[in-house]
């Protein structure tokens, strides 16, 4: 019997160092979008996908993200006596949705050190790895469709999105064998390639569904550059040994962890706000004209 995505870890250790000052005291994925921090999203998705056991890969310092995510018994009885009930509600979803378990990074030693130390939750299951910069805003969840993947070819996938040449370089590229109009078999990965140097224009946004047996290829992976041990160059290991997808998701995804592309996110969820399309319009139009 194939063995069911249940649980996803959400890597969420960082520093933030791109949006400080604020992040010296506020956890950067706890900058909110509109009215709901980045993570909210995150975790959004990964239930909304059939994940029902999620572990947030933190760090000391970080308690703001475990207190979002846990009951608030004064402020939830507070808005039921005051007739608030859907807020109350909407306030406590997620609590009621799925388990949130907290595991500590104790120290900064790359991505693919942050998702092993998921290893003694996770266990032998197959788990979604969901990055907390990159919002993807799709009709189908894209952890789901990568699941889907997943539990069709019993294979490890990984989320890939098509880029223009010159922007490789900010990326991990994928490359490998075409088996249909959405899906490479991967034969390699490069963080970060120059353009003449990437073997394509798929690029890693930021979201994974892999077999546990990734969590041996993390044990063996040497460190890196600045001493951290890269989450790339242990799913590479994998693909070699038993096998790596890379999908060609349906949505758009947006790079929360760069200020422009943290703009563009906010403009776009609150334009779909009927409560605030009028006025962030208004306010467009101002800025536009230069009007007073």
């Amino acid at each position: 019997m194939k063995a069911k995505v249940r649980k996803a870890v959400i890597p969420a250790a960082g520093l933030g160092t791109r949006f400080l000052p604020v992040t010296k005291t506020v956890s950067k994925e706890m900058i909110p979008i509109i009215d709901k921090p980045m993570i909210h999203y995150i975790v959004e998705e990964a239930i909304e996908s059939g994940v029902e056991d999620i572990i947030l890969i933190t760090s000391r310092h970080k308690e703001d993200l475990e207190r979002y995510f846990d009951y608030n018994y004064e402020l939830e009885d507070r808005l039921m006596k005051a007739g608030k009930v859907e807020m109350a509600k909407g306030i406590k979803k997620i609590a009621e949705s799925c388990n949130i378990i907290c595991v500590y990074q104790k120290e900064p030693a790359g991505l693919g050190h942050a998702v092993g130390c998921a290893r003694p939750v996770v266990g032998g299951e197959p788990f979604a790895v969901l990055l907390g910069d990159d919002l993807i805003d799709a009709k189908v969840p894209c952890t789901r469709q990568l699941i889907d993947v997943h539990e069709r070819e019993e294979l490890s996938v990984v989320g890939v999105m098509e880029v223009p040449l010159t922007e490789t370089s900010k990326y991990g590229i994928v490359g490998g064998k075409k088996l249909d109009e959405r899906t490479l078999r991967v034969e390699t990965m490069v963080e970060k390639p120059a353009a003449g140097d990437a073997p394509s224009r798929f690029a890693i946004p930021g979201r994974y569904v892999v077999d546990s047996s990734i969590f041996d290829s993390i044990a063996k992976t040497k460190p890196g550059k600045n001493g951290e041990i890269q989450f790339t160059d242990a799913l590479l290991d994998l693909a070699r040994n038993k096998g790596l997808l890379a999908y060609r998701f349906d949505g758009d995804r947006y790079d929360t962890g760069d200020r422009i592309g943290y703009l563009d996110a906010t403009l776009t969820f609150g334009l779909r706000r009927p409560e605030l399309r009028a006025g962030i319009l208004a306010l467009l139009e101002k800025h536009r004209t230069g009007a007073k």
